[in-house]
């Protein structure tokens, strides 16, 4: 199951969202994205001819001047159907390029229409076609949902930096690959029935852990040990590792249909963003088996996941020359394989163990005899009977200082021999008595790309020829190649069908590929393969799963039997009594929190009120019900009551004419009467004169509103003729001075007016259900001393009142404090309550920043100084509303950092080795001659006369040196480097014919055939001379870098031009290679020094704020 959740709007760059393309500026809602069943799976245990597919590529000029919001590309044909490109060049409503692929005849399609296909969208990288921008999905698409993609494909600041290459000559390349597969009805399709095996439900983006939970149940040792773990019957599984898993096993046994996981995530401690988040197998596996490991201590099962899992290497260190040898044992749970470079499983182990040389500069510093030539490995000491592999799939660039995922072709065998060849992998330790051959039991595998996909699994729960793939809820019978060969990787090459293309075939990368392997003993099968059933299983766990299977069952049948009944919720005095002022003040009654009734609809209501008689004690001829009606102004109050007549009816056709709004319910008040001695009395005849009052009273000391009673009064009556009656509700002297509020409504604003007690309550437009607020008159002197005084302004201080928790932007996750605020305050009025709070004096040096309901996490931008007027506005997130905000308290008041420019600049030291980043602040129009003075101020010169220069450079080349006038407003340091270093002094005095050249580092890779030029390390200039061989610019280059003349002599030096290398001799004058005379452009003409990189990474990444790749998984209880 792909994630698919609404869109939030503004994402983080790495968070993957696959959703339609939605229009949202005529309206803010966010998009409704239904998660939609991977019908490609039906297919899968059908044998089929290959689907149609086809490559699209799409060519944009003058991409940066397109205005319209949205852009087209020309329709092409896949399938036999019509698709086009939709994108959005500026974002759709992201700082994101968005790009979604659309049925392009969607409006005249015949009624019901539906087609899957599985596609990829590229931007391409028109300088390294291996920086290309790729992502995959799939999608059934029909008439509501006719596009599909990417609202963040790739950040803006990216696509149009001319140095990335993916813009040039103003031009935008993007291709589309399309496969169009046949539908078949996913939703009549029962797991259970034609497998005997069970799915998991995806809860977020949880298809990872739902491969994995498959993997670990198809052990059947490791379930057997899981429910022999003690739990109890107090135990919750919300709360309780052990027994979550254990209540997953047993409904994945024993269940019909697919099975929830959101106990077992919640006793990870995980919140719904946790879930929604993509996390790494491994690193789960690894936290759940050491969380296991932890709670099966001390019990029957104490030591199962080391006995199952658990394997020994030995590393080494031998001297080549004298007799010495260290050795350290250290255990394993998994083992991660490298795919880079390696054809299959063998090759990544032989790679495992091969020994490295310490010599030269690397030698060993062996006790008491120095510094030593030596060889370091590894060997096996004992294998685990359950062996499992990660594949390294992910692996970091650090050209492109990103994560990258690896597709190469990597075979797996389904028999592993791990003694082969004389048992080349094992230790001299190791028993040899132990056969270890291994037979393949599951297949983890990974759709997509590095910043999201699909994970699934492919596992032979017997170990028998018939493969099974689990797919989140769906579970299906495949083949043995299905499982094995296509997931090793790779390329494919799809045969080119349709005219108008480009008629060669072409490679289609497969992004589906095995991630993780699980083998098991051939030697111990029997005992881990063993039989779990019923008896494994504590009595008190049947017991509650069984109860919790009835609940369902009782449910299920309460729902198809729902049309049969109606609901009838019927609201008191009491009620009201106790609701108002503490968890309502507006209206009268939450009604999902009175005494609810489910009533058979052709039961009469005179034959209901005599259940109500059994229930609430009151005699039928005591009772009067009356019906509720919503107003035009959105209140909801008593209307009327029941006729005698619309009693004789069936419950059923009262629940229909009582409100068409609720007409799922019917919501009633029941009237009592009481007479002196407190008991019931039959209700007064009710004419057109009589209007039922419902009256709270209010205590501005207390700052309480609370219901004190109804009463009936005349509508030619006047509210002087009662007051003595609400003083004696209220518990007032019978003369006490008292002021009349009538309660109007509520949304979007509070209307509370007071009453002129002098006129008729007709007069004053009252009427049955109305509410009157009453309090006593307060002197004028006294009114200062209350917050609220009177009605209104407490009413509008409930109204607008809300507790916000206020959270340091440093830990985002945790709570440092609340406080209650109105949502009316300003922004002044905010910032100057946090700083009370945390003792701080200037208000402006707080900076606050709102909260992502969609990503439960901080927005990227803060609140400007004064940008908004009200706190209601800093908690609005589109159509939601959080209660959470971020503080950070500044060294320097808002208003005047937000007049300033924050840039991290590199500098380098002219004679020593050392990087020291920088942190520069300077009013935004400033220019770079004011970052050099300031600069100077904080480094250490070579000289005091020493002048300093800016340069931006980028993937390890020199792309610009700053003019000293360029301000620094436009100056970007997200994407690049600024580099400062001192200007050497032969720089300064450049003869007419020498040049300025760039000179970078390289190493050559051979990838898909073609040869790449990677470059490395730290750029520089030098300056060359007219006529200078290169035997004497080497002599100078050798110095500069103080590279040991062993090391040197294996360097090769060439001219690059547009990235094609032209190898010089010493003899080769380099100035007549280098003619151009604009430094500025010179990037694409460079003398290269192609060496191998093994210089140790630099700690410091010019850019401190970039968001990280994923969070670690926790599990925290």
């Amino acid at each position: 199951m792909t994630v698919m959740a609404p869109a939030p709007i503004d994402q983080q760059e790495d968070e993957e969202m696959l959703v339609p393309q939605s229009d949202l500026t005529d309206n803010h809602q966010p998009m409704e994205v239904v998660a939609q069943p991977e019908a490609a799976n039906t297919v899968e245990n059908q044998p089929v001819e290959d689907p149609p597919s086809s490559r699209f590529t799409w060519r944009i000029e003058n991409f940066s001047r397109l205005n319209a919001k949205k852009h087209y590309s020309e329709v092409f044909v896949v399938g036999g159907y019509k698709w086009r490109i939709l994108l959005f060049p500026k974002g759709n409503n992201v700082d994101h390029l968005s790009m979604y692929l659309d049925v392009a005849d969607s409006a005249s399609l015949p009624y019901g229409w539906s087609r899957y296909a599985q596609f990829s969208l590229a931007v391409v990288n028109q300088i390294h076609n291996k920086y290309s921008i790729r992502k995959d999905t799939q999608h059934q698409f029909n008439a509501r949902e006719s596009d599909w993609g990417f609202t963040s494909f790739m950040p803006l600041g990216e696509l149009y930096d001319p140095c990335r290459g993916y813009l040039v000559n103003d031009t935008l390349i993007v291709e589309a690959e399309v496969v169009v597969r046949r539908i078949v009805d996913y939703w009549t399709y029962d797991s259970k029935k034609e497998t005997g095996y069970v799915g998991l439900k995806n809860q977020g983006a949880t298809c990872y852990m739902n491969s994995l939970l498959q993997t670990l149940y198809h052990i059947p040792y490791f379930r057997k040990a899981v429910y022999h773990m003690p739990t109890t019957e107090n135990d919750m599984p919300s709360g309780s590792i052990p027994l979550a898993l254990q209540s997953l096993f047993y409904k994945l046994q024993y269940s019909d249909s697919s099975v929830a996981t959101k106990e077992l995530t919640k006793s990870f401690g995980w919140d719904t963003h946790d879930s929604f988040m993509q996390h790494d197998v491994q690193e789960l596996n690894r936290v759940l088996c050491e969380k296991l490991e932890d709670k099966m201590k001390g019990t029957v099962v104490e030591g199962t996941i080391q006995q199952l899992f658990e394997g020994h290497h030995m590393n080494y260190i031998e001297c080549i020359n004298v007799d010495y040898k260290s050795t350290r044992k250290e255990s394993f749970y998994d083992l991660q394989l490298d795919v880079k470079g390696c054809h299959d499983v063998y090759a990544s182990f032989d790679k495992y163990v091969e020994v490295e040389r310490l010599e030269g500069d690397n030698k060993y510093h062996a006790e008491q005899y120095g510094l030593q030539d030596a060889k370091k490995g590894v060997l096996f000491i004992d294998f685990p009977p359950v062996l499992q592999l990660q594949l390294k799939r992910f692996e970091y660039d650090f050209m492109r200082d990103t994560m990258v995922k690896i597709n190469d072709r990597y075979e797996f065998p389904l028999q592993l021999d791990l003694d082969r060849d004389g048992g080349k992998y094992l230790s001299p330790d190791a028993d040899r008595r132990v056969r270890n051959l291994y037979t393949l039991h599951s297949v983890l595998v990974h759709s997509g790309g590095v910043h999201g996909g699909h994970y699934y699994a492919f596992i032979r729960p017997t170990l028998s020829d018939q493969w099974y793939k689990f797919d989140d809820e769906r579970v299906t019978k495949e083949d043995m190649k299905r499982a094995l060969e296509e997931q090793y990787g790779g390329e494919e090459e799809l045969p080119q069908t349709n005219p108008g293309f480009n008629n060669t075939p072409f490679k289609f990368t497969k992004y589906s590929n095995a991630y993780m392997l699980v083998y098991i003993r051939e030697s111990d099968k029997d005992k881990i393969i063993c039989n779990v059933d019923e008896k494994d299983i504590a009595e008190h766990l049947r017991e509650r799963l069984k109860k919790e299977q009835e609940e369902k069952e009782h449910k299920k049948k309460e729902k198809a039997e729902a049309h049969l009944y109606t609901i009838i919720k019927v609201a008191r005095d009491d009620d009201l009594a106790e609701q108002i002022g503490k968890d309502i003040y507006f209206d009268l009654v939450d009604h999902d929190k009175v005494r609810s009734f489910r009533i058979q609809k052709q039961i009469t209501f005179n034959v209901f009120k005599e259940e109500i008689a059994k229930e609430f004690g009151i005699p039928v001829q005591f009772q009067r019900f009356w019906l509720w009606a919503k107003r035009q102004n959105h209140t909801y109050r008593p209307n009327r009551p029941l006729t005698p007549l619309e009693e004789t009816q069936s419950v059923g056709t009262l629940r229909e004419v009582s409100n068409k709004v609720h007409n799922a319910e019917l919501r009633l008040f029941l009237e009592v009467e009481l007479g002196l001695d407190l008991r019931p009395i039959a209700p007064l005849d009710k004419t057109k004169e009589d209007i039922l009052l419902f009256f709270k009273h209010y205590n501005p000391e207390k700052e309480e509103l609370r219901f004190v009673g109804r009463l009936f009064v005349k509508s030619t009556g006047k509210p002087i003729e009662i007051l003595s009656k609400l003083n004696k509700m209220a518990g007032y002297a019978p003369d006490e001075e008292i002021n009349l509020y009538e309660e109007i409504k509520f949304e979007p604003s509070v209307m509370c007016e007071p009453i002129d007690k002098k006129i008729t309550f007709r007069a004053s437009q009252l009427e049955d259900g109305d509410i009157v607020c009453f309090q006593k008159s307060l002197p004028v002197e006294s009114i200062e001393q209350f917050r609220y005084p009177d009605v209104p302004s407490f009413l509008e201080y409930v109204h607008n009142r809300q507790i916000v928790h206020f959270r340091s932007l440093e830990k985002p996750k945790e709570d440092d404090f609340c406080l209650e605020m109105s949502r009316l305050y300003t922004y002044d009025d905010v910032v100057e309550r946090v700083a009370q709070q945390l003792g701080l004096n200037d208000p402006s040096k707080i900076r606050l920043t709102s909260h992502n309901c969609y990503s439960q996490q901080p927005k990227p931008q803060p609140i400007k100084y004064r940008g908004v007027d009200h706190l209601s506005d800093m908690l609005v997130h589109y159509n939601q509303t959080s209660d959470i905000l971020y503080y950070e308290v500044l060294d320097i008041p808002l208003p005047e950092l937000q007049g300033l420019k924050t840039l991290k600049v590199a500098f380098h030291h002219a004679t020593k080795d050392e990087v020291v980043i920088h942190t520069i602040r300077l009013p935004k129009q400033s220019t770079v001659g004011d970052v050099i003075n300031d600069l100077k101020t904080k480094v250490e010169l070579s000289h005091p006369d020493a002048e300093l220069r800016l340069l931006e450079v980028f993937y390890h080349k020199i792309y610009k040196i700053f003019p000293p006038s360029e301000k620094i407003e436009n100056i970007n340091d997200q994407y690049w480097t600024l580099r400062a270093e001192e200007i050497p002094e032969e720089e300064k005095n450049l003869g007419p014919n020498d040049r300025l050249i760039h000179v970078y580092h390289f190493t050559k890779e051979t990838a898909q055939n073609q040869m790449q030029i990677l470059n490395f390390g730290e750029p520089f200039f030098l300056v060359i001379h007219e006529g200078e061989t290169l035997a004497e610019i080497k002599v100078r280059i050798q110095k500069k870098l103080q590279v040991p003349d062993e090391d040197f002599a294996k360097w090769k030096f060439a001219f690059l031009s547009l990235g094609r290398p032209e190898y010089l001799q010493d003899s080769d004058i380099v100035s007549s290679r280098f003619q151009r005379r604009d430094v500025y452009g010179a990037w694409e003409q460079y003398l290269g020094l192609e060496h191998s990189d093994n210089a140790p990474k630099r700690a410091y990444a010019a850019n401190q704020n970039r968001h990280t790749f994923e969070k670690p998984v926790k599990i925290y209880n």
